[in-house]
């Protein structure tokens, strides 16, 4: 990796999970995928799914901010 890109990685690991989700979800979409299409569906279907099993209380849910302070707590293991 080039040192420019290491220092990048080193100021975004220091960035907040939320921070670094969306930094994630920007470079991803940056490049050009030719399934990507498909993917955008099956995930927005996926979403749609989970949403309505909440309402009708088949599944619960959790703070966002406790969810990513459970996985950053385990990354730093």
């Amino acid at each position: 990796m080039a040192p420019q890109s290491q220092q990048i990685l080193r100021e975004a690991l220091d960035l907040s999970p939320i921070d670094r989700a969306g930094l994630v979800e920007q470079i991803l979409a940056s490049f050009d995928f030719p399934a990507r299409k498909d993917i955008d569906t099956a995930w927005a279907a996926e979403a749609e799914d989970r949403i309505d099993a909440y309402d009708k209380g088949q599944i619960g849910s959790s703070p966002a901010d406790d969810v990513l302070r459970e996985i950053d707590t385990q990354n730093s293991r």
